[in-house]
């Protein structure tokens, strides 16, 4: 018999595996009023943020992102950012400063539950950008940011 945590993670990863095989094409141009915009579906689980794609162009970017889970809520944040991902600057519990020197908070989506898809859509020029989730959770003792939530994203011209 197979225990429950171990279901539900076997459950999620099957379900990210599909998300994944079936956006292969996720950065692709979708027609928004006349002109191009967009599309990048985003897998947010314990413990990464996986893009579809990793850049897109200038312009409006839809993100649309899916809290795999299999436990956790999650947000999405897009900072941009010349600093790595790894090194972003961090408060004492391991959360990113959003203030920090050198970072720009562009827009997030708080809160996303397991299950659930989300969309957001932002201008954003021609430049390096951190995709991450910035949840503190003080029962767990945990900083997604620190478990691994990030991942670099490039906009190009």
């Amino acid at each position: 018999m197979i225990p429950e945590r171990a279901r539900q993670v076997l459950a999620a990863s099957a379900v990210l595996s599909l998300a994944i095989v079936g956006c292969t094409t996720a950065a692709t141009p979708t027609p928004a009023g006349g002109g191009g915009a967009t599309t990048v579906t985003v897998a947010l689980q314990e413990w990464a943020v996986v893009p579809a794609s990793d850049s897109a162009p200038a312009g409006d970017i839809t993100f649309e992102v899916t809290n795999a889970g299999p436990d956790d809520i999650h947000e999405f944040v897009i900072l941009k950012t010349d600093l790595d991902p790894g090194e972003l600057p961090t408060d004492e519990n391991g959360a990113v400063t959003e203030e920090g020197e050198g970072i720009e908070v562009i827009d997030e989506i708080e809160d996303i539950p397991v299950g659930e898809t989300q969309e957001l859509t932002a201008n954003l020029a021609a430049g390096s950008y951190v995709l991450l989730c910035n949840i503190w959770d003080e029962e767990e003792g945990e900083a997604h940011y620190t478990m691994g939530m990030r991942t670099a994203f490039s906009v190009t011209d």
